[in-house]
């Protein structure tokens, strides 16, 4: 099934199954982007979060991100994801770590927000928007409900040349893989949405340190399931070695990197 030929209600869904299921924690491990709490502190910093903001993190996930904000930050964080068993794990994190008083999760799309305009001081959307289907839509949606002078970040896959056609179907479009742009590509949807463009920062390291764990893990997880020590039924190990594999090669080559990139309302 190629891209183009893919509904984008059928690549939501797809992406949102792919991320609700308990695979995904043994494969990728704690946390779902590169650089991890790490990058999530550094967008926070580049977005000048204080105890005072209200922030929207889009495609929340698990909750990883957005806990992170919240505690290093003090401010009032709302997380949103397609997935619903997400919004559910991300919630009971929250009351686990004492932060239901301020983080709320929600179940939504990215390209409809349910938040009314001016909601937020800051919208942050980490290594997501590259899986989303319409994407102008998507970052104008961020930037309606963004308040007069606050600021977008996003942090997402970069890709500098063609991708060999082992990246091009749709298991690799829910890997964030398919469809990374250009740089100039994600400063262009900013500019287009009437945001100004702000920093720009490449954090290439991060994605092929990301790329190159998650390799190591799928070698374990495969030993592990031949030894009958875990249970992992659902995804096909031999397709993600695969995708994984070519993955890792474009990093390493240059032709996929990881960037933040911000703007201001």
């Amino acid at each position: 099934m190629s891209i183009p030929e893919a509904p984008s209600e059928t690549i939501k869904r797809c992406c949102a199954a792919a991320y609700d299921h308990d695979a995904v924690r043994i494969l990728v491990g704690d946390t779902l982007h590169p650089g991890g709490a790490r990058l999530t502190e550094r967008m926070g910093q580049l977005l000048s979060l204080t105890p005072a903001s209200r922030v929207l993190d889009v495609a929340s996930g698990r909750g990883d991100g957005t806990l992170v904000l919240a505690a290093r930050f003090g401010c009032e964080v709302v997380g949103l994801d397609f997935g619903r068993r997400n919004v559910e794990t991300a919630t009971n994190a929250a009351r686990e770590r004492g932060l239901a008083d301020k983080v709320t999760f929600y179940c939504g799309d990215a390209e409809k927000l349910p938040f009314a305009d001016g909601a937020f001081d800051a919208v942050l959307c980490e290594c997501a928007l590259c899986t989303f289907p319409d994407k102008p839509m998507a970052v104008a949606e961020f930037a309606r409900v963004l308040k007069p002078g606050g600021r977008v970040g996003i942090s997402d896959l970069t890709r500098s040349g063609p991708l060999p056609r082992e990246l091009e179907g749709l298991a690799a479009w829910i890997a964030c893989v398919a469809d990374a742009r250009p740089l100039d590509e994600y400063r262009a949807l900013l500019a287009g949405a009437g945001l100004a463009v702000g920093v720009t920062e490449l954090h290439d390291g991060a994605l092929v340190d990301f790329v190159d764990a998650i390799w190591m893990r799928l070698f374990t997880t495969e030993i592990m399931v031949g030894l009958k020590k875990i249970d992992l039924t659902g995804p096909d190990l031999a397709a993600a070695k695969d995708i994984v594999r070519h993955a890792l090669a474009a990093a390493k080559s240059g032709v996929l990197g990881y960037a933040i990139v911000t703007a201001a309302k």
